[in-house]
C-alpha cells in the first residue's frame, strides 16, 4: 500500500540539510537519478545491471518485452514466472530493497505486460475507459495494478494526461491512448488510475508535461513543434492533480510559448519555471526517453546531460531501447556527470535537490 505523503516531505528533506548529513557519495547519489534499460531476462550477481545497480546506487530500470537487437529473443518479459524473478533479483543488487522497476503498462497499444507471456494484455485504451462509468474504470485498474504487483513491478509509467486535442496525431490520439479533450475528466479518470495502483503498491508518472495532445509529430522520430498548435488548457491535468502525481514525465516537444530555445525536457523555463514554481509541482520529474530522436539527432550526450539536469529533471530515462547502436553504459553517464559537476557545469546543489525529491519518492513505497 502506497503511504499517503504529501510532496512536502522533499521540500522539508532539503530546508532542514537531511542531504548534508548523508553519507551517500556523490557517484551514488547521481545513481539516484538514473532509470536505465538493460538486455537480459536475469539478474544475478554476476550480470552487468545488478553490478551497476550494487556500485552506483542505481534509482531505477525499465523493462520491455521487445528486444531490438534479436527480435527472437525477449529483452526483459518472457513469463510471468520469469518476471517476477527477475524483479525479486534485481531488487535483492538494490541496497534499500525500493529499486524503482518501471514499464509502460497503460492499456490498448502500450502494455509491456502481453497475453503471450501469459498476462492478460487485453486492457482497453484510454479513450475506452473513458467511455466506461466510474466502477468500470476502477475494475480495470484494479486489475491492472494487481498484475504488475504480482510480478514485482512497482513503477508504471501512465497513466496518460494528454488531451485529445488534435485527430491528426498520431501518437496519442491515434493510438487511444488519451481519455479525452476534457481537462476535468482526463484529470478524474488519471485519478481513479493512481488511486488503483496506489492501492497495489505500484508508483505512477503522469505524462507527457507541458502537452503532447496537439501535436503533429512523433518525438520518438525527430523534433516536434508544438507552438503553434499547443493550447494553454494542456497544462490543466497537470494543476489538477499535482498534490496526487507521483511523477510527471516531460516531453520532448519544442514549444516557443514556453521556450524559445530548448526542448520541454531539457528547459529550465518549462520545468523549474512553469511547472514547479507556477503551477506549484513539488514532487519528482522524470524525463522521457533522452535517446529519442527529438533529443539525440540534436544534442550529444554530455549537452543532453547537462540540460536536463539544469532544468530540474530528477529522474533521467535512457531505456536502451531505440537503437541498438546507442546503447549508454550506467558507468559513462555517472562519470560524465561527475566531471560535469567538477568543471561547475552543474551545482551540487542540483544534484543533492534531486536526490532528496528521489527519496521523498521511495518512501512512499
Amino acid at each position: 500500500m502506497i503511504k499517503k505523503l504529501f510532496f512536502v516531505v522533499s521540500m522539508i528533506c532539503i530546508a532542514a540539510g537531511l542531504i548534508a548529513r548523508d553519507d551517500v557519495s556523490l557517484e551514488r547519489r547521481i545513481g539516484q537519478m538514473l532509470m536505465v534499460g538493460f538486455y537480459g531476462t536475469t539478474a544475478n550477481a554476476n550480470t552487468q545491471i545488478c553490478q551497476d545497480i550494487k556500485r552506483y546506487n542505481l534509482g531505477a530500470v525499465i523493462l520491455f518485452d521487445y528486444n531490438p537487437v534479436d527480435k527472437k529473443k525477449p529483452k526483459n518479459i518472457a513469463s510471468k514466472k520469469q518476471l517476477a524473478q527477475l524483479t525479486k533479483e534485481l531488487q535483492a543488487c538494490s541496497q534499500d530493497g525500493k529499486l524503482l522497476i518501471a514499464v509502460d503498462q497503460e492499456g490498448g497499444k502500450v502494455q509491456r505486460l502481453k497475453s503471450v507471456y501469459g498476462f492478460y494484455g487485453r486492457f482497453p485504451m484510454a479513450a475506452e475507459v473513458s467511455k466506461m462509468n466510474a466502477s468500470q474504470i476502477k475494475t480495470v485498474y484494479q486489475k491492472m495494478s494487481r498484475e504488475l504487483q504480482g510480478v514485482g513491478i512497482n513503477f508504471d509509467l501512465a497513466p496518460v494526461v494528454d488531451l485529445a486535442l488534435n485527430p491528426k496525431n498520431r501518437v496519442i490520439y491515434g493510438l487511444g491512448r488519451s481519455f479525452g479533450k476534457d481537462p476535468q475528466r482526463v484529470a478524474a479518470n488519471a485519478s481513479v488510475f493512481i488511486d488503483a495502483m496506489h492501492q497495489h503498491g505500484v508508483l505512477t508518472s503522469i505524462k507527457h508535461f507541458p502537452g503532447h495532445g496537439s501535436s503533429l509529430g512523433d518525438t520518438h522520430k525527430g523534433f516536434v513543434d508544438v507552438t503553434q498548435v499547443w493550447k494553454k488548457e494542456e497544462l490543466e491535468p497537470y494543476r489538477l492533480l499535482k498534490a496526487k502525481a507521483d511523477t510527471v514525465m516531460v516531453a520532448h516537444v519544442f514549444n516557443q510559448k514556453l521556450d524559445a530555445v530548448y526542448p520541454a525536457s531539457l528547459s529550465f523555463k518549462t520545468i523549474a519555471q512553469k511547472l514547479r514554481r507556477d503551477l506549484g509541482y513539488r514532487g519528482t520529474v522524470i524525463t522521457d526517453d533522452l535517446q529519442m530522436g527529438a533529443i539525440s539527432q540534436k544534442y550529444g550526450l554530455r549537452n543532453t546531460l547537462k540540460l536536463a539536469i539544469n532544468a530540474e529533471n530528477d529522474l533521467l530515462l535512457f531505456g536502451n531501447q531505440l537503437d541498438p547502436r546507442k546503447t549508454v553504459s550506467t558507468k559513462t553517464l555517472v562519470e560524465l556527470i561527475v566531471q560535469m559537476i567538477k568543471s561547475g557545469e552543474i551545482k551540487k546543489e542540483t544534484i543533492d535537490n534531486a536526490y532528496c525529491r528521489i527519496q521523498a519518492l521511495k518512501e512512499k513505497l
